[in-house]
């Protein structure tokens, strides 16, 4: 059964049963931090002064509010009023 989806079903059961429930959590924090070249899980401090959490979050705030799309643009159908309008994207 090694190989297989069964298997690796039931190694995942033993392994939680055994281990507990953050097993999983645990050993992959265990390789992040164990890499030398810093990464997202690192706990050290590099040159800017963040730890590899902290440099993860300014990561996805800064790619966040960069936006590839515009805003969107309000258009009024002919023949209804102002006040209901829709949302198109419109393409030049």
């Amino acid at each position: 059964m090694a190989g297989t989806k069964a298997g690796a079903a039931k190694a995942r059961a033993t392994n939680l049963k055994k281990h507990g429930a953050d097993f999983y959590k645990r050993i992959g924090a265990k390789g992040g931090k164990l890499g030398r070249t810093g990464g997202f899980a690192s706990s050290l401090v590099g040159d800017d002064g963040m730890t590899g959490r902290q440099r993860a979050v300014e990561a996805g705030r800064r790619g966040g509010r960069i936006s590839r799309r515009g805003p969107s643009k309000k258009v009024a159908i002919k023949g209804q009023s102002t006040t209901s309008r829709i949302d198109v994207t419109v393409i030049e």
